[in-house]
């Protein structure tokens, strides 16, 4: 691979800066992908172009995205048009009865929602976005909330997938399924944000920049989404169901999917057809109606869709580009033991933000960290912790991440109003985190 040394940063300072300024990401991703084919392809950059659309399409992880999308759309429209949404909103708000309540039940079902990334961010936005409606929350601290469910928890609980994937990852060097339980205590990022989450949806830290701006716009009267398109509101004919309707469809999905080795694919398809089953027998529609409603639900998340191969042909120009080994070279030098974590989670939390890569990225930097941890005798749980505290960080504010996609997806909040809206509550995780993983890199 040819070392393009920091020409390959220009896609990628080109995408943040871009989509910050003028808040469109597909256009910014567009023109980033295209300038990383410019810089890989010269001349030959338009086919090149298209050749990194190719790739990206026939890239199984992308294709599994996309499917995950379009059935969780199928599945959502499901859910509204049945009257499930509406029951179980109508048994929550019995206990939900104030702001800081659905907030709170919204961090819980986020951490009991543990298995999956995309299954927390599908569960817990459908379920809740209509009784944060009812509650005139802003669909940014909803979409917050839900995104802070995904890879935070996940990493922390130690059956996960993303768990899973990073504890085999670690077995390569000889770490076990026990250092990384004993990691989870030092996992200090996803620690940090679920108690900062939890702080201000239970109104003990004030609302600041975009967020505040956010509860302003709905206390004069404004709509619960940024751009006041309601278009998920049920309609008016939609009368409630048994809670059941929405319940059940999620113990299928869950149960599936542990039973197809945790595959969400399987898991959504097989709760589809309890879905179809259950409604069709109840008589809340006819099987004809069920189809059109699969279709409808699945078209609903076309603009997603196509924001999201933008997306991952940027991904493959940064993998062709080389900017993370350029980036992890810089590392390439004297460490000093103690801050060895600190930098650890500083550099894997800068790429996987700048990359939108994740579990690949634990693989990348594994045979860098590992090795210097080993020879430097640092603490595993402290590097393992560093590592995936760094990639939470990463899938949590990456304006183009598949986990900030699917809340997007499922609270109607686009990518750059998320990241502009949560972004006081991150940096201040992140210096946070930073701060502790110097301390005990220091005790340990």
């Amino acid at each position: 691979m040819m070392n393009y040394g920091f020409l390959s940063c220009i896609p990628i300072l080109v995408l943040i800066i871009g989509a910050v300024m003028t808040r469109k990401m597909p256009h910014m991703l567009m023109l980033a992908s295209f300038i990383g084919a410019i810089i890989l392809y010269g001349k030959d950059f338009f086919s090149g172009w298209i050749n990194v659309m190719y790739a990206a399409l026939a890239n199984g992880s992308d294709q599994y995205i996309l499917l995950i999308l379009v059935c969780s759309g199928a599945m959502i429209r499901l859910l509204e048009k049945s009257g499930a949404m509406l029951g179980f909103r109508n048994m929550i708000s019995k206990y939900a009865k104030d702001e800081h309540r659905v907030m709170f039940f919204t961090w819980v079902l986020g951490i009991i929602v543990f298995i999956d990334d995309y299954l927390n961010a599908l569960a817990v936005s459908s379920a809740m976005r209509g009784l944060s409606d009812e509650h005139k929350i802003p669909r940014e601290h909803l979409a917050y909330t839900v995104n802070v469910g995904g890879a935070c928890v996940c990493v922390l609980i130690p059956f996960s997938s993303w768990a899973a994937f990073g504890i085999g990852t670690f077995g390569e060097y000889g770490w076990t399924f026990s250092d990384y339980v004993h990691a989870i205590p030092f996992m200090f990022y996803p620690i940090v944000a679920l108690l900062i989450c939890l702080l201000l949806g239970l109104g003990v830290i004030p609302k600041a920049g975009d967020m505040k701006k956010a509860y302003d716009r709905v206390r004069n009267g404004g709509p619960a989404l940024p751009d006041g398109d309601n278009q998920d509101e049920l309609s008016s004919d939609v009368r409630p169901t048994t809670p059941l309707n929405f319940l059940i469809p999620m113990v299928a999905l869950v149960i599936a999917m542990l039973y197809f080795d945790s595959d969400l694919i399987h898991g959504m398809l097989v709760a589809l057809l309890a879905q179809g089953i259950m409604y069709i027998a109840q008589r809340i529609m006819t099987l004809g109606e069920f189809m059109e409603n699969v279709l409808e639900g699945a078209y609903s998340m076309a603009s997603v869709c196509f924001v999201v191969v933008l997306s991952f042909m940027m991904n493959t120009v940064n993998a062709e580009i080389g900017f993370s080994d350029y980036v992890i070279s810089i590392l390439n030098g004297v460490v000093p033991a103690a801050l060895l974590p600190v930098i650890a989670f500083i550099m894997v939390a800068l790429v996987a933000f700048a990359t939108g890569s994740f579990w690949p990225l634990i693989v990348i930097v594994s045979p860098i960290f590992v090795p210097m941890a080993l020879s430097l005798d640092v603490s595993a749980w402290l590097i393992i912790a560093a590592m995936m505290s760094g990639i939470a960080f990463g899938s949590q504010c990456c304006m183009y991440s598949d986990a900030v996609f699917m809340t997007a997806a499922g609270t109607g909040v686009d990518n750059v109003t998320q990241i502009r809206a949560i972004g006081p509550y991150i940096l201040s995780g992140f210096v946070i985190s930073c701060a502790l993983f110097i301390l005990f890199g220091f005790i340990i």
